[in-house]
């Protein structure tokens, strides 16, 4: 792990958490900067059992166990094995709220309340699925699904129960099995392994602590009960930059890593994608989750746009003001800027590529279509109403878009009789060489007189 930023760079992060741990009063914290899917910078703070290495340590991360969960729902979406606009209804029958999405479940908009009833869930021995599902009644439906954001704990308890029905087995196993075995993540459990940190409280007025009750949260687990440590947060915020391996498309987690609900009203600072937050902070877009337990508290954040992520681990069940402390990510931005990946030839373009590359008018709106890696397709606006977006190569000589205005379109490469390329069609927008080009490419066809010129001179 880490230790490879420049010497200043590491003293300044050093102080940040050194600072951040005495003003907050923890009795303990792990962080780790994260910067190209590998650790560049570790600290530990703190008071840690005789012994142990704080980065083999495990400390429960609450609700950062979302997104986990949320991971073994795309996958089941990306098999076909469900669809995130299906009702909750047709996997788990009989609740209250069986008309909410799978999508509205993952983002907080499926109206329902935050927490379970009965007592408080996060301290006391969890139910079982029975017991739950029979305490559901008409009060934890509280708004009409899709209106707004609201968080809730209860949502992923029921999350985690549709993994378990659709894969016929407890919902961590599927995790364990089909995430965190693959991605190397072997300190990550559902319960405390024999090296874990004692969650306290710090008392609000005085230097004292009292431990913390470890819970197992039984059928409510799938909203906040797994423990991990920083190595094993390391390589998940990897994960959300797009480092997945054979667990899931790099495009579903950047599906993942998009708003789908604002938490604020105006503006959005925050906001919740599928089974992720978002951050609006100091001009970036963060994404991650956070994750809070009786004792422990728990932070993931990444910046997918200079593939930097900050992770930390602490155990106290809250941490008090810590108001001079750096932000980890104004410290790599001045003192390790990102250089520019090297440019290098794609010696995979095709000529069917190359037909389609340059320029193409949308109206009188000029674009530019250039040859990625793989085949990918970027569309660029030069002048008007064309929106720059990506598209991926469908292996049918289509494309589909994945980002703003043309998300989920298709591209087509229309063709005359003799294979010559005529027009793009992107749902049903008609891209042509030029402008309004002659002919019937046009949809209501082109004014007999043409564009106005001056012939006097012809």
């Amino acid at each position: 792990m880490g230790d490879e930023v420049l010497d200043s760079t590491k003293r300044r992060l050093d102080m940040r958490l050194a600072t951040w741990q005495a003003q907050a009063r923890v009795p303990s914290i792990v962080s780790a900067i994260v910067r190209d899917n590998r650790a560049v910078w570790t600290l530990a703070r703190g008071a840690f059992p005789s012994g142990a290495d704080p980065f083999a340590l495990q400390y429960r991360i609450g609700s950062i166990t979302k997104t986990f969960v949320a991971v073994a729902i795309m996958q089941l979406r990306d098999e076909k094995r469900l669809g995130l606009n299906d009702p909750l209804e047709t996997y788990v029958p009989g609740t209250p709220f069986g008309g909410a999405t799978i999508a509205q479940l993952l983002s907080h908009t499926a109206g329902i309340a935050a927490e379970p009833p009965g007592p408080w869930w996060e301290r006391s021995p969890g139910p079982t699925w029975a017991q739950l599902y029979e305490s559901l009644d008409d009060s934890v439906v509280i708004n009409r699904p899709g209106w707004r954001h609201h968080y809730s704990n209860l949502g992923y308890a029921i999350l985690g129960e549709v993994v378990s029905r659709l894969h016929g087995r407890d919902w961590f196993d599927v995790v364990k099995d089909n995430i965190v075995a693959p991605l190397g993540m072997d300190n990550t459990s559902a319960l405390p392994g024999p090296s874990h940190a004692q969650g306290y409280a710090v008392h609000p007025y005085a230097d004292t602590v009292m431990l913390e009750t470890v819970q197992d949260t039984k059928a409510m687990g799938p909203a906040g009960q797994m423990w991990s440590t920083v190595p094993d947060l390391a390589r998940w915020a990897a994960f959300l930059d797009g480092e997945t391996g054979d667990v899931l498309d790099p495009v579903t987690v950047a599906q993942m890593r998009e708003p789908v609900s604002v938490t604020d009203s105006s503006g959005w600072s925050a906001a919740s994608g599928l089974g992720l937050q978002l951050w609006r902070h100091h001009g970036r877009v963060l994404v991650g989750h956070g994750g809070s337990m009786p004792g422990f508290q728990a932070n993931v954040r990444v910046d997918h746009s200079t593939r930097t992520a900050v992770v930390h681990v602490l155990n106290a069940t809250s941490q008090s003001p810590s108001d001079d402390v750096e932000d980890p990510f104004d410290i790599m931005d001045e003192c390790e800027p990102r250089l520019p990946q090297p440019w290098l030839p794609n010696w995979q373009v095709t000529q069917d590529d190359l037909d389609i590359s340059g320029p193409w008018y949308w109206g009188t709106s000029q674009g530019v279509i250039r040859v990625l890696k793989d085949g990918w397709l970027k569309l660029e606006n030069v002048t008007g109403m064309v929106t720059t977006s990506l598209f991926r190569p469908n292996g049918d000589g289509t494309w589909t878009g994945i980002n703003s205005y043309h998300r989920d379109e298709c591209l087509r490469v229309e063709r005359d009789d003799h294979g010559t390329v005529t027009h793009l069609n992107i749902g049903t927008f008609v891209f042509s060489r030029s402008p309004y080009e002659p002919g019937d490419l046009m949809p209501g066809g082109n004014d007999d007189g043409g564009w106005a010129v001056d012939t006097s001179a012809s």
